[in-house]
């Protein structure tokens, strides 16, 4: 029986990247020595000179950025801790100070893609049959450094799409100080690391069932301190590394209310992601009592290893950021579904870099045993397959888009159907690709790629945001039934 065609609509929609969407970042010199050259120098600045500079700097980089003289502040506090400087200087001499220790990043130099979408928490004032939705991006720029952006925008009743215009001023988040960690979880992840010595058994039993990032500190410095067999003290060293690099993986971040949506950018923060956060892939997921919250599967990257790891958020404004463990955390492109099936949290996975697997888990920070449900078979798929987002529930199944690669490396959208109940189980493929690259799409950072990171059903429609060339982003539109239809 010969299938019909499918009818996908691409949109005039184009994100492309902004070079002028600018962050202030730390400018670390490389050594305390220059370090202390330079602030040397700053202090030898006759003070009538200091205002003016600062006054410059004020005048053509304000308009670029909210609150700089906070900023240009808070980077003095840095330079003075470190280098334990007199606090009796002017605030001029201080704002300038911090400006000769800050630069700006061009969030998306390079790139805008790899969109994921979700319905945005607030559906205040939405037109009857319209949504609000958030959209991730990945933002690349200068040293290929990734990090995740946002903009808001609405499906209107009538299926139009539309994109707010991204706001100027960008702002990194707070990172909350007393971020509290759960003694039985932490204990676990530092098992699943290995780093379950003793060193790391008496740190934790001297602390409560909760305990904040300061607490661990005292902890762990004082069993550092007290003495120990020669042959033990590399031991506590590494085990004490460990301790630490978990917590830094752990934590959580506040943005303010005022800040627009398309100004909060989530910038590598930790040590597991020091190269980079990579295709989020975000879901909004609902609980057993009915409440929702969005998770989102990214890979970090710290410049040698790529790592799946977890954020979660109920508005957007705080994110916590966790650890996923167990054998089957690995490689790229965890996603996670938006409910519980049969109890069990469920997550797609690729961590042998090249086929489809299910896992199932009790515990969401934790994920084993996962199960071969689907191998490359299709021309367009014979180098390797994976998915682009979370699973989709419909009447029918759970609609899982995938990606695949074939010759030339190219990258094309396809999509297969799991079982609603047992979703080992797959029960509609697509031979043909839904989307691949058209001659326009080819071009950019990388050739012949088209890709996402999250879909959405909207009125019996598919919103596909995707992105081409691993450079801008659009989206595409098909009727469900159409797609459903299409699958042998």
């Amino acid at each position: 029986m010969s299938i019909a065609p499918l009818h996908i609509t691409r949109t005039a929609i184009a994100l492309r990247p902004d070079q002028s969407r600018v962050l202030i970042r730390p400018f670390n010199p490389g050594d305390e020595r220059r370090t202390r050259s330079i602030v040397a120098r700053i202090l030898a600045l006759p003070e009538a000179l200091v205002l003016p500079l600062v006054t410059q700097v004020l005048a053509v980089f304000s308009s670029r950025h909210r609150n700089i003289s906070d900023l240009l502040l808070e980077r003095f506090q840095y330079v003075e801790n470190l280098l334990s400087l007199d606090d009796d200087l002017s605030e001029p001499r201080k704002l300038l100070i911090g400006a000769y220790f800050v630069s700006e990043f061009s969030l998306e130099s390079a790139a805008l893609f790899n969109p994921s979408i979700v319905p945005h928490p607030d559906q205040t004032a939405v037109p009857p049959g319209g949504l609000r939705f958030i959209l991730s991006l990945r933002a690349t720029g200068e040293g290929h450094l990734s990090s995740i952006t946002f903009r808001t925008g609405m499906i209107h009743p009538d299926g139009r799409i539309e994109v707010m215009n991204a706001k100027g001023c960008l702002c990194e988040p707070r990172q909350l100080p007393n971020q509290l960690y759960e003694r039985d979880l932490f204990e676990r992840k530092l098992q699943e690391l290995g780093m379950a010595g003793e060193f790391t058994c008496r740190t934790l039993d001297r602390l409560g069932p909760v305990f904040t990032l300061d607490e661990l500190f005292c902890r762990v410095s004082e069993e550092l301190r007290l003495p120990c067999a020669p042959d033990a003290e590399p031991s506590n060293r590494r085990e004490a590394d460990g301790i630490w690099r978990l917590a830094d993986s752990n934590y959580q971040v506040q943005f303010t209310p005022d800040q627009d949506l398309s100004e909060r950018i989530i910038f590598p923060a930790s040590p597991s992601q020091r190269n980079g956060i990579e295709d989020a892939r975000f879901v909004r997921f609902q609980g057993d009592d009915g409440s929702s919250v969005y998770y989102a599967t990214f890979t970090a990257y710290d410049g040698r290893v790529v790592m799946p790891e977890l954020m979660e958020t109920s508005d957007f404004l705080q994110f916590r950021f966790i650890t996923l463990n167990g054998p089957a955390a690995q490689n790229k492109g965890m996603a996670l579904f938006p409910r519980k099936v049969n109890g069990l949290y469920a997550m797609l996975s690729r961590h042998d870099n090249e086929n489809l697997y299910l896992v199932l888990s009790d515990n969401v920070h934790f994920w084993y045993e996962p199960k071969l449900i689907l191998a490359p078979e299709f021309p367009w798929e014979i180098v390797q397959i994976g998915n682009c987002g979370s699973p989709i529930e419909t009447d029918a199944g759970w609609l899982v888009l995938s990606h695949g690669v074939g010759p030339m490396r190219e990258y094309s959208i396809g999509a297969f159907l799991l079982d609603k109940d047992d979703p080992t189980k797959v029960i509609g493929r697509m031979r043909e690709p839904l989307l691949r690259p058209t001659e326009d799409e080819r071009r950019g950072y990388v050739p012949n790629v088209v890709y996402s990171c999250g879909a959405l059903v909207h009125r019996g429609q598919l919103i596909l945001p995707y992105a081409y060339a691993d450079h801008a982003t659009s989206f595409a539109t098909v009727a469900l039934d159409d797609v459903l239809g299409a699958m042998r």
